[in-house]
């Protein structure tokens, strides 16, 4: 290692997408009336956007709902890499669902990463698409992910996937081995998903930005779908929940069936050249490479830090972590971004997609565990050709209602014993309370205008909104009860229930919003 090169270079003061901040999106009004559509998506993001765009070609009139902007949530924060090599995962399903049914999974996920390539192309649209190898990889000096990795390729050989062993991986990680699957993809999300936008709006469809939904649906003849607060009701003959966490549930109880997990990006511009490839580690702390052109230079995006949402240590410590890692590697002369991203991950690591159930017209699409292009794409695909009465092979695979009980009874009970846990300690993130909810002299993390945002009911009843980002370093601040207060759990500065600055490093207060 070059005893000269730059290991740290300093994070910048909040966090920020590169894909949302190169990205000039179109604006959406707010819906401000009752409507009648064929078919409600509900989520605008990768799914939404995508399952819109394939059904308003297919002569549907559509209406997308965004709870906040469109792509605001996690598919603005992804690493935008597009690949069926979902880490340690083939093993798995070999053991819990059978060959065919793994077979199908890597087919349903790479046939999914071709018509991203193919819908591009014929869009013509720039959004820096290109192919590269994906690399699995167990650290040195971890003989235990070693064997899993092994376990792994002796399931891509009977599976008969393309896959390659390496014993050591094209740049300098200390890697003990290694599965490449080649002819994967990397590219700019927003800028794909900007032009599939244009053509839904070009084949009639409509888009609402800042409508939350209720979680209410009435069932007659058609659907009848409410924004928040039953304002204006939205009737359809189908839809779809394609918003990350379903907003209907439908009794299903999807809250005890996935959990959520958050990891973290920085976007680097490295000292040494980056040769290339896409990587993860099998190994934990889980780390992720890939490269990414911005205003003409070749930066590469450094990811991983992976927990279960509010279970981690203060978040700058994951960005800080990743940092070092970075530097370590090949040097850092600037970081322009960073950014973290939420995903919700199944009992058995398969994604929910389907119908909701087969009496109704309601198709859910969630659980990507962190692989949202290939996955978000797939759900569009399976969702359309669903409600087009088109048979698709991957229907069974993904369906909602399945329950592998190898795979799901331990998870179950284990996730589920901390979801318990954590709700006593108030810390579990998939946040479902609204303003509505609180209490007179209640404060809480509640989801207003799709985000999370900080809210308060004094003893009048008055309610004191804030955005919880502290303004010192970016940190998500968590409500103080005792203290009525907004904590920051990075660098321990404090501020009022209605934003103001208590105790520093920050001096500026938090921002207010309103309803």
């Amino acid at each position: 290692m070059d005893p000269h090169r730059k290991i740290t270079q300093g994070l910048p003061q909040f966090p920020e997408s590169l894909w949302r901040d190169t990205t000039d999106l179109p604006a959406f009004p707010k819906l401000t009336e009752d409507i009648s559509t064929d078919v409600a998506v509900v989520g605008g993001g990768i799914t939404g956007i995508t399952t819109a765009y394939l059904l308003s070609k297919a002569g549907y009139k559509v209406t997308l709902l965004e709870a906040g902007e469109i792509l605001s949530g996690t598919t603005g924060f992804t690493s935008a890499k597009i690949s069926a090599q979902h880490g340690l995962i083939y093993h798995h399903l070999l053991k819990h669902f059978g060959e065919e049914n793994a077979r199908l999974y890597y087919q349903s996920n790479n046939e999914a990463m071709n018509w991203i390539l193919n819908t591009a192309e014929e869009l013509e649209v720039s959004c820096g698409i290109k192919r590269e190898a994906a690399y699995l990889y167990a650290d040195a000096e971890d003989p235990q992910t070693l064997k899993q990795l092994e376990e792994e390729y002796k399931a891509y050989e009977q599976l008969g996937l393309p896959g390659e062993w390496l014993d050591n991986v094209p740049i300098p990680l200390m890697a003990s081995g290694a599965i490449k699957l080649p002819e994967q993809a990397r590219f700019h999300p927003l800028q794909y998903l900007k032009a599939l936008l244009k053509v839904i709006v070009e084949k009639g469809g409509v888009i609402y930005e800042h409508t939350m939904m209720a979680d209410k649906v009435e069932k007659n003849d058609k659907l009848t779908l409410f924004t928040e607060k039953n304002d204006y009701r939205i009737t359809c003959r189908y839809a779809v929940s394609a918003s990350h966490f379903p907003f209907y549930d439908g009794g299903v109880l999807y809250f005890s069936r996935l959990h959520a997990e958050r990891s973290y990006c920085l976007a680097i511009q490295p000292e040494t050249d980056f040769e290339g490839g896409m990587y993860l580690s099998a190994s934990e702390p889980t780390r992720s490479l890939r490269a990414v052109e911005w205003e003409g230079r070749n930066l590469v995006i450094v990811g991983g830090e992976n927990h279960k949402t509010g279970q981690g240590i203060c978040t700058i410590g994951h960005y800080e972590n990743l940092e070092l890692f970075a530097g370590h590697l090949l040097g850092i002369k600037a970081i322009p971004y960073r950014w973290s991203a939420q995903d919700l991950i199944t009992l058995d690591r398969v994604p929910y997609i389907g119908k909701i159930s087969d009496n109704e017209e309601i198709y859910i699409a969630t659980g990507y565990g962190k692989w949202g292009m290939s996955s978000g794409t797939l759900a569009a695909q399976i969702i359309s050709d669903q409600i087009q009465r088109k048979d698709n092979p991957y229907t069974e695979l993904y369906d909602p209602s399945r329950f592998k009980a190898g795979a799901s009874i331990k998870s179950f009970i284990v996730q589920n014993a901390n979801v318990v846990k954590e709700l006593v300690a108030g810390k579990v993130e998939i946040v479902h309370k609204k303003t509505s909810d609180l209490k007179a002299d209640e404060g809480a993390v509640v989801f207003h205008d799709g985000k999370r945002v900080g809210a308060y009911k004094d003893p009048e009843g008055k309610l004191h909104l804030v955005d919880r980002t502290c303004t010192h370093m970016g940190c998500e601040c968590d409500w103080n009860d005792g203290d009525r207060s907004w904590d920051c759990p990075c660098h321990g500065s404090r501020f009022s229930y209605d934003g103001e600055v208590l105790e520093g490093p920050a001096s500026v207060p938090l921002t207010k919003l309103y309803e």
